[in-house]
This record gives structure tokens, sequence and C-alpha cells, in this order.
């Protein structure tokens, strides 16, 4: 099976720059149209649907054509949503003068020089990136890349861009040495996915509540953990959670509702017990996390970038890294002083991360000089601020 799929991709490789040289060469670039595309095409998320949104509100845009590319075609008001992979998408990657993109792209991509290309990237680094990584004599990835294969698919990608957004002043200095990008190509004005957490108001988190149908007397624990990447399978990305909801419910009580959000890139299925089903809610991997971040008193991660987005609420964070050791030392490292950097401190036991929960064990000066370096420039116009750099 493994072979197999090494030789489609060997095929792949091939032709695709034959098939869109050839669609470069016939179809022409149109001033007015931009294609968007996240995380592979997962859903209407992150930067890529910050900046649409901006961009539907602004009658500068009212004659543009704005693409957006998706795994499972749905309606999106203002926009045409094409399919990923269908002749419709390779044929906007040469139609559209933009593009808005918030990941690496496959290494057969071709861009026509009057093409621009706005990498927004999906988050603040706090686990090393690209050239940052070690070299190990490890495989990365489930596409079981070395390093220098590693390195070399961010390379091509990275040479492509035009604009790269950075959320901070730390964040600039990362991608330039992660991605070996030039600064000066560096938008440094906050990520435009945090304009919604500035903006939304009270009512408008209210209705939001109701919406996924919780209750209004409990308070709201959103669960984000991410992946790791030396456990995997053909599917995606696995991992052993350390986690038991029993206790959590035992220990917690009635008075909190679990919201189980997991990574995108995992795909094994955490079982929940039908007796725990009014305890943990659990949420599609797509679902916009922008909407949990609003409707939780507080977030439960590990080495996820989700916390340097939710600190923005001002609201306490818990990371639970039982695997810790391995992980700072074994794995990709971390960009931070950890826990020293982080807005908490770290549990690396159920029993430490529960306690902590009760407690309320969290700092608010901590919190507050944590988003001064990493949150400063989060003024809820980030999404205009890219829009007027880029687009004019």
């Amino acid at each position: 099976m493994k072979y197999i799929s090494y030789i489609k991709k060997k095929i792949l490789a091939l032709i695709m720059p034959i098939f869109l040289d050839t669609m470069n060469f016939w179809v022409k670039t149109d001033e007015r149209t931009i294609l968007f595309l996240a995380f592979d095409g997962r859903g209407f998320l992150d930067n890529p649907k910050a900046i649409f949104d901006a961009m539907i509100t602004d009658e500068k845009f009212g004659d543009y054509h704005l693409v957006w590319v998706l795994n499972q075609l749905l309606e999106i008001p203002g926009g045409q949503v094409i399919k990923k992979k269908s002749f419709a998408y390779y044929y906007y990657l040469s139609k559209a003068k933009y593009w808005v993109m918030n990941q690496k792209m496959p290494e057969y991509l071709i861009k026509k020089p009057e093409q621009v290309y706005l990498q927004t990237w999906h988050g603040t680094p706090l686990k090393r990136l690209a050239h940052d990584m070690p070299d190990t004599g490890l495989t990365y990835y489930r596409s079981k890349q070395s390093y220098q294969e590693m390195v070399t698919s961010y390379d091509k990608d990275s040479r492509l861009w035009d604009y790269l957004i950075s959320p901070n002043t730390f964040s600039t200095e990362v991608f330039a040495s992660a991605f070996q990008f030039p600064t000066e190509k560096i938008i440094e004005t906050g990520y435009p996915r945090n304009d919604d957490l500035i903006n939304r108001s009270e009512e408008e988190i209210q209705k939001l509540k109701v919406a996924y149908n919780l209750p209004q007397d409990k308070k709201i624990i959103l669960y984000a953990p991410t992946w790791r990447d030396d456990s995997y399978s053909l599917k995606g990305y696995t991992y052993d959670l350390h986690i038991d909801f029993h206790k959590w419910h035992h220990t917690l009580g009635d008075s909190y509702v679990i919201i189980f959000k997991p990574h995108y890139l995992i795909s094994n299925q955490v079982a929940i017990p039908e007796s725990l089903s009014d305890f943990v809610r659990t949420v599609p991997a797509t679902s916009d996390i922008n909407d949990l971040y609003l409707i939780s008193d507080c977030l439960v991660t590990d080495y996820s970038s989700v916390f340097f987005d939710y600190a923005n609420l001002n609201r306490p964070i818990y990371f639970y890294m039982p695997d810790f050791d391995s992980y700072k030392d074994v794995l990709r490292g971390f960009y931070l002083d950890v826990p020293d950097d982080l807005p908490n401190d770290i549990c690396q036991t159920e029993d430490d991360l529960l306690t902590a929960i009760i407690t309320g064990a969290y700092n608010v000066k901590r919190l507050e000089i944590f988003n001064r370096r990493f949150n400063n420039l989060q003024d809820g116009y980030s999404s205009k601020n890219v829009i007027k750099e880029v687009f004019g």
C-alpha cells in the first residue's frame, strides 16, 4: 500500500507541472479574481475566511470574483465555491490574480509572474518549523520525508510567496529564519482571524451558546490538543490523549461541560462513553474554532498554537503535557522557554490539571505580560490592514 502511494505521488509530481504549465499558457489572468484556500480545503476557516469576510463588506471589492476551494461543497454567500482537485480548481489557480492561502502547498504548484500569493500561515509558532527543526535523522510527517526533503518542500513554496502575514514581532523573526523568507515581504499586523475575537458582542456570544445547545448555568471548558509528529498511520496522525473523562467528570462534577475539539490532522476517533455524552461534547475537527473560543470559559491545550489566539479573550489557559520531556527533547523542540514564557504553568498529570481548573490557578498579571509580547497588534483591524497592504 505504501509503495503504491509512493508511485502515485511520483507520477503526480511528473504530470502536474506539465498540466499546470499548459493551463497557464491558455488561461489569462483576471485582475479581479481572488482564490481562497484554508487547511487544504477542509473548511471555510482561519485567516483566509477573515480576509474574505472583510472583503464582502467593502464596496471596493463589489465587482471582484471571490472563489473558495473546499473538499466538500457548501454555500458561501458572496463567493463561488469549487471543489479541491477539480478542473475548476486548476483553472482558477491559473486565472486568479491573487491566491490567499494558509499553509504549505504542493511542490508542483506553478505561479505566473503577474500572480500574487498571499501566505497567511495559521498560527504563532511554539514548535519549531521548517529550517529550524532539528535534523535528528528521523523522517518527518506521514510522507516519510527526510529532513532535507522536508525543508526543500517548504523552500519551493515560500519562494512563491509575495507576502507572509505575521501576528507579532516574535513570529516575524521565526518566520524569517524557519522559511528563509525576507522580512521586507512580511506583513506584521496581527492575525486577521483574531478580529472576530475582538469585535464580537456579548449578545452574539450568547446566541452562539444557544446555537451549540450549551447550558447557560455551567462552565464551558474547551479541550483542544494537537498532533504528534511521530504518531501516525496511513490515514493520518494518531494520538493517545492520556486522559480519563470519567475521572474528569468525577472531579469536576456537573458544573462543567467539556467541548472536545481535535486537531484537523488527527485521524483516529476518540470514543466518548454514552454515559458522558452530556459532559463531553465533541465537535468536528473542521469547526470554526473562533466560535468555540468565544463560548468557552477556559482553554485546555498542549503544544497547539491555539493558546496564542485564546489569550486575546483574557480567560484562563491550562496546559496539559503528559509527554513534555520526550516532546521537547526528541520531537520538535520549542521556540519559547516552556513553561516560563507561557501564560500559565504546565500540568503533567491529570490530577494536577483538574486541581488547577477547580482552584482557578492562573495569574492574570502573567497573562497580561504574555499578551503584551504576542498580541499587542490585535486591535480588531488586522484584516483591513492586510487588505490595504496587499490589494491597495
